[in-house]
């Protein structure tokens, strides 16, 4: 199948896909779009929102929907890295009679890693797993053991409870292409979530598996070669640089709310995630508007505020807010401010 051909089958699954989560989760669509986003950019995604959000059941019916393998990790304060990576035992071989070291894999084996309150395990196991989601693989007794393709992880906050937490590192934060924000629903949303949820048959509920690994990962390929103009290139270049307090690039907002700015990750994952969501709608080229709509799941963990922010109340979208007025204005950075 052609390209073309391609970015079209990709849009019905989308729309089938949108159809198949809603039959278990209500509303959310925008969280929904910006992890497919994510997925078919290979990228992770990290969803922030206090517990009851469904969070995840969304991810869970979504490997269902995928056909893809799943696995949820609860993360707490005494997992250690063998828990989620695996281990080596001894094993007797009935053969020769020799002991032999059998790797044992853990969950982190699967196509799609939900990783629980990611912030209550402590540092030793987020670096784990943060090998697993830049590397893709993981070592155990000086052997490298390369994870399952396609590799996702998915990875849920709690803002509200931050007793006894580890703050994952600027590090961790920046392998996260998007950090979602799962919100509340609305009035009419709850009380169809009453319905649903409190129904006879909702936990019998079947998905029907729309798009398979290896059909993914040829997305993910066709994702790549989409075409992005000098100008697209540049804005979301911009954009980025105007984040970094000590560049000529900054604007006066910029410094006077922010300590530090967007690393080159972040431009790099403005075009790729432009570009998903480009295909997710059936065009096969980025426009200005697709970096527009991703700025903010991929700017948020990224830019540091200061006390001066926090004190007045501006969040890190207040300040890509600003961005994105002062970026398509094109304007000076002293009247941007």
């Amino acid at each position: 199948m052609s390209d073309v051909g391609q970015v079209e089958a990709l849009q019905q699954a989308y729309e089938t896909l949108q159809r198949e989560i809603r039959r278990v989760v209500v509303g959310q669509d925008e969280v929904v779009e910006q992890v497919l986003i994510s997925i078919f950019a290979r990228g992770h995604s990290l969803l922030v929102g206090v517990p009851g959000l469904a969070k995840t059941l969304l991810v869970s019916s979504l490997a269902r929907s995928l056909s893809l393998s799943f696995a949820r990790i609860q993360f707490t304060p005494d997992l250690m890295p063998a828990d989620i990576t695996g281990t080596e035992v001894i094993q007797d071989d009935l053969a020769t009679g020799e002991r032999q070291f059998k790797f044992l894999r853990g969950p982190l084996f699967r196509h799609v890693v939900l990783a629980d309150e990611i912030n209550r395990t402590p540092p030793k196991t987020q670096a784990a797993l943060l090998e697993a989601m830049q590397e893709r693989s993981v070592s155990i007794g000086g052997q490298t053991h390369p994870l399952p393709e396609p590799f996702f992880v998915l990875a849920t906050q709690n803002p509200i409870e931050q007793e006894g937490t580890y703050p994952l590192p600027e590090a961790q934060l920046d392998r996260f292409l998007f950090n979602v924000i799962v919100d509340y629903p609305s009035d009419a949303e709850e009380k169809q979530i009453q319905k649903l949820a409190t129904g006879e048959h909702f936990e019998k509920t079947q998905l029907t598996a729309v798009l398979g690994g290896e059909q993914i990962i040829e997305l993910q390929q066709v994702v790549r070669r989409v075409a992005v103009s000098d100008h697209v290139l540049d804005f979301a270049r911009r954009l980025v640089r105007m984040t970094r307090v000590t560049t000529a690039e900054s604007t006066d907002f910029c410094r006077r709310f922010l300590t530090w700015g967007a690393g080159p990750r972040a431009s790099l994952n403005l075009i790729i995630a432009g570009k998903a969501r480009a295909v997710l709608r059936g065009r096969f080229h980025v426009a200005s508007e697709d970096v527009v709509a991703v700025a903010k799941p991929v700017l948020r963990h990224r830019i540091i505020t200061n006390f001066t922010a926090q004190s007045e109340g501006v969040s890190p979208d207040d300040v890509v807010e600003r961005l994105l007025e002062a970026a398509i204005s094109d304007r000076p950075a002293a009247a941007s401010a």
